[in-house]
């Protein structure tokens, strides 16, 4: 899918998961922990809710502060909810995509939501409807909720976990029937998914800074291949999957994630402060200031300060009050979203020589841009140095890059890289340091080196080579 909103970023990840259990006002705490990962998606947003007679539901495109008010709040009843905020990569745009799902059926109806990306979900809904399956939208989550009524099994937690043995790619699912809460996570574990405790109750997150902001204690992450059932009588886990592995998407880290969650046990911002931190012993150079690309970049440009001792000047300033502009994506109009977007301070760069950290390069326009306003802010020098290794390859695990054609690292070697952003030097960070930063945890960073955790992706991969995708 094309996306044409123009953001001052190139990248987007598709969406984030909130649940909660057997905590009073479950809707108005959703709000909340859905509005502390607004940065996961803005396109649309879901409450599905549960008083364990009845579910309940209400969703729109738009924000989680335009969607959602008092009123249709209060019709939200129960002490159990899922939530969901979006970006779509998989499936387009549109009412019929906002999820949570609320699936009617005469076994039992239940909510659905998920973050990530199906890769062989194209397969999965070819073969259900073959065997009569109607789909009212065309996300690839409601394949997931055809699988488990199509199944063999029933049982209904072995009808999910035969279903999720279908799937390949990306995903943390929660699912709410009226009196049971599911949670369940891909066998590479690329997405992340948190559990948390409130009271006598649970909540489970894609970020632990949603569990923060509601005041629930983190407990521990929902493992790779793992399906968590939580009900009256607690949590209860087991596998879906046997060969398990952890492969975190690194993006979670480098731009994601917000700086204030954990993944995996590590802070995003302690995390990208060391990435900063490697970038400045392995590409040293002279200048005057160094300063960072808001706001996902700021803690890689700290720890490039602090390492290397040039002092960390903000000499870029974010216009927090643009909003995203609805424009068709052409050069013209990126660049002029850019300065709408962001505005260095002249005062500061001007007769600078300026290292400018930015956490990764996508499509070049945006770095080109920066560079350029620098140096019209009377810059003396802009060398740029990015917080993550070259972009060369796309990725279908529910990030917005599905071709070569889009990623300017993959067609340009480092030197005319360099030329075409007009900046005086350009380096990235290389794989080891990345991993030396993240303390070599698990990761999937197939996007900077095409070793894709499925087998199924490579075949992907082969197909968009030859213009197929």
């Amino acid at each position: 899918m094309v996306n044409t909103q123009f953001d001052d970023r190139s990248l987007h990840e598709e969406c984030g998961v909130f649940g909660i259990y057997n905590v009073q006002e479950a809707a108005q705490l959703s709000f909340y922990g859905l509005h502390s990962m607004q940065h996961r998606g803005q396109e649309g947003t879901g409450i599905v809710t549960s008083d364990s007679e009845n579910l309940y539901g209400h969703k729109n495109e738009g924000q989680v502060r335009y969607v959602f008010n008092d009123a249709n709040l209060s019709k939200l009843k129960g002490d159990k909810a899922i939530g969901h905020v979006r970006y779509a990569t998989q499936g387009g745009s549109g009412l019929m995509n906002v999820q949570p799902f609320l699936f009617k059926h005469s076994t039992g109806d239940f909510g659905l939501c998920h973050n990530g990306n199906i890769v062989n979900s194209s397969q999965l809904r070819e073969f259900l409807e073959s065997k009569g399956s109607i789909f009212q939208s065309t996300s690839d989550t409601e394949i997931f909720a055809h699988l488990i009524k199509q199944g063999r099994q029933t049982n209904f937690l072995d009808a999910i976990k035969e279903s999720l043995l279908y799937l390949e790619g990306a995903f943390a699912f929660l699912l709410l029937t009226k009196d049971t809460l599911y949670a369940m996570r891909d066998k590479n574990g690329l997405r992340p998914l948190s559990i948390g405790q409130l009271d006598n109750g649970y909540v489970v997150s894609s970020e632990t800074c949603a569990l923060d902001m509601i005041g629930a204690t983190f407990t521990r992450d929902i493992l790779p291949g793992e399906v968590v059932m939580i009900n009256q009588e607690g949590i209860h886990s087991s596998f879906y999957a046997k060969d398990v592995q952890h492969r975190m998407c690194a993006m979670e880290y480098i731009y994601f994630s917000r700086p204030d969650s954990d993944i995996t046990g590590l802070n995003v911002h302690t995390a990208r402060k060391q990435c900063g931190r490697m970038l400045a012993q392995e590409a040293p150079v002279e200048a005057d200031i160094v300063v960072g690309v808001p706001d996902s970049s700021l803690s890689a440009a700290y720890g490039y300060a602090e390492e290397s001792g040039i002092p960390y000047e903000m000499g870029m300033i974010k216009n927090r009050y643009s909003g995203r502009t609805f424009i068709e994506p052409t050069q013209a109009m990126r660049e002029k979203g850019v300065k709408m977007k962001l505005s260095p301070v002249r005062s500061v760069v001007s007769g600078k020589r300026v290292i400018l950290i930015d956490d990764s390069i996508v499509r070049g326009t945006t770095s080109a841009n920066l560079v350029a306003m620098l140096k019209q802010m009377g810059a003396l020098e802009v060398h740029m140095r990015i917080a993550s290794p070259p972009i060369i390859a796309p990725c279908f695990y529910g990030v917005d890059t599905s071709t070569y054609d889009e990623l300017i690292s993959a067609n340009m070697g480092l030197d005319e890289l360099c030329e075409k952003i007009g900046a005086d030097s350009l380096y990235f960070l290389s794989e080891a340091g990345l991993q030396k930063a993240l303390n070599n945890k698990g990761l999937c960073m197939a996007c900077f080196n095409k070793n894709y955790p499925t087998e199924l992706y490579s075949k992907l991969e082969e197909a968009n080579k030859d213009g197929k995708c």
